[in-house]
């Protein structure tokens, strides 16, 4: 701890030196010299930035465990070893701050609920109902049951289909309109279909 109370330019290099070490050769000795630098700098840092005392604590042991883990990563020519460990700190506690922020979980919020299942006589009449519709769709002509597809499958515009089609756009309306006269006539009236 000697080596800290001289010259400034001194400790920086010392600071780093204990990364350094840390990284090369797991060095306790070393990471005991930057606890006991860093710990109460940013146990302040924390707690004059309105952490409580528990919260500012927490964040520094974390953040020392991170250096411990991560001191590989430093590098000495980039920055200071007191920028960095505060770099550090500070990015666990915006991720922290980011946790406590966000909703908790709620299950009985009505969007996590599942719909009621439909009754099985509902779902065998849309189940015959979409048959049906199938059946009269191969009854259409290529061309009509072509356009069908591209204008409510594809969910294309006239236009669009006209263009993909090489037809002018009324014969594409004329087409489309021949298909529902057709699907209307073989659901007896009642497609439930239109645009």
């Amino acid at each position: 701890m000697d080596e800290l109370r001289s010259d400034p330019s001194d400790c920086k290099d010392v600071l780093s030196g204990c990364i350094v070490r840390i990284a090369e050769a797991q060095d306790e000795a070393a990471f005991e010299m930057l606890f006991r630098h860093f710990a109460p700098r940013l146990k302040s840092y924390f707690t004059k930035r309105g952490s409580d005392p528990a919260m500012a604590e927490e964040i520094t042991q974390e953040a020392m465990v991170s250096v411990w883990k991560n001191a590989a990563q430093f590098d000495p020519e980039r920055a200071s070893a007191a920028t960095w460990i505060f770099t550090i700190a500070r990015n666990l506690s915006v991720d922290r701050f980011r946790r406590m922020r966000r909703p908790s979980f709620d299950p009985n919020d009505p969007a996590f609920i599942p719909d009621d299942e439909e009754p099985p006589d509902r779902l065998l009449e849309r189940a015959e109902a979409e048959q049906k519709v199938r059946d009269v769709m191969n009854t259409l002509s290529p061309n009509e049951k072509n356009v069908l597809m591209l204008s409510f499958y594809e969910d294309r515009s006239h236009g669009e289909i006209a263009q993909r089609l090489g037809l002018p756009v009324g014969t594409v309306k004329s087409r489309i309109r021949l298909a529902f006269g057709k699907l209307r006539a073989a659901l007896g009236g009642d497609s439930g279909a239109g645009r």
